[in-house]
């Protein structure tokens, strides 16, 4: 696809952070050590959709599903 990735160092959580952002906000919902396969698919579906149109700063408070919409809108 030509596109660029990057592995963070073992440890190294300041390398991941919208990764660890996004594990802090779920974590809202499932505390650490929850099994995350006893969940309902249906409930983590909200979840999921709760998150995703939360707004965030780092989008200029657009919702990560608006930021989306915008970049597919705007695709050449």
């Amino acid at each position: 696809l030509g596109i660029d990735f990057y592995f963070a160092d073992p440890y190294s959580a300041w390398q991941r952070g919208t990764n660890e952002n996004s594990n802090g906000l779920l974590r809202e919902y499932y505390p650490k050590k929850t099994d995350l396969s006893s969940i309902d698919d249906n409930e983590l579906i909200e979840v999921i959709y709760e998150l995703n149109t939360r707004p965030r700063k780092c989008l200029e408070f657009n919702s990560p599903f608006e930021a989306f919409l915008y970049e597919l809108n705007n695709y050449e």
